[in-house]
């Protein structure tokens, strides 16, 4: 499946992490024209005030100034290394350890200061498209994965079949693959299931036993 490219940002909403000065001018009124809103979150002690919690990946976009050393915290994913929506860093001083710390952000674009509108678009198109691209195919490897950890419980499956019923391996095989999908479930959770099922020990009744004591008296057991 290909993977379709963002190219209308309408209703986004840019989060934009740095001390008005003057230049973020340009770079909210170029926003406006492609339909994203800008808003600046407060900066207290050094740290933007952004709730977290409330970032909506197909709506927000952080544009994050280097300049300002540990302004956001948010945490990345550590698998992925992607933050929760795209990071845009705005570059000033292009310091090493400044670079590294948008990097470290999971900044998939950058915007030199001062801001030239021209720049934006391309700025924004790259950003939102490569975090959609790097979430999509970690998604992808994740599946991946889990089907990979699940084939052990297939082959097992299969072995369990191939032994209650005597058939061969790939009779086994097809006859779990059809019961999976009238299921509508994959192959690999329906083995897992399949297995469950049959490492449970069976059912057995309550059964009262009575034992006749001196007396006639009978004691349940």
């Amino acid at each position: 499946m290909t993977f379709r490219l963002l190219q209308n940002f309408k209703g986004g909403r840019a989060l934009v992490i740095t001390r008005r000065a003057g230049w973020e001018t340009t770079l909210e009124t170029t926003l406006a024209k492609l339909g994203v809103a800008c808003e600046y979150p407060e900066i207290v002690d050094g740290r933007a005030r952004i709730d977290v919690g409330t970032l909506l990946p197909e709506r927000d976009i952080l544009f994050v100034d280097g300049d300002l050393e540990g302004a956001v915290a948010i945490e990345v994913n550590p698998a992925s290394k992607l933050p929760p929506v795209p990071v845009i860093g705005l570059v000033g001083v292009e310091a090493p350890s400044r670079l590294k710390a948008l990097v470290n952000l999971g900044a998939t674009s950058f915007l030199r200061k001062p801001v030239h509108g021209g720049a934006v678009y391309t700025a924004l198109f790259l950003g939102i498209n490569q975090f959609l691209l790097r979430t999509e195919m970690y998604e992808k490897l994740q599946d991946l994965e889990s089907r990979r950890r699940g084939r052990r419980a297939v082959i097992r499956a299969v072995v369990a079949l191939m032994q209650e019923t005597g058939l061969n391996d790939d009779d086994a095989y097809s006859a779990l693959r059809r019961d999976s999908m009238r299921a509508r479930q994959s192959l690999e959770l329906y083995c897992e299931e399949f297995l469950k099922r049959r490492a449970r020990p069976p059912d057995t009744p309550d059964r009262t036993r009575s034992v006749t004591l001196q007396g006639g008296n009978k004691q349940a057991m």
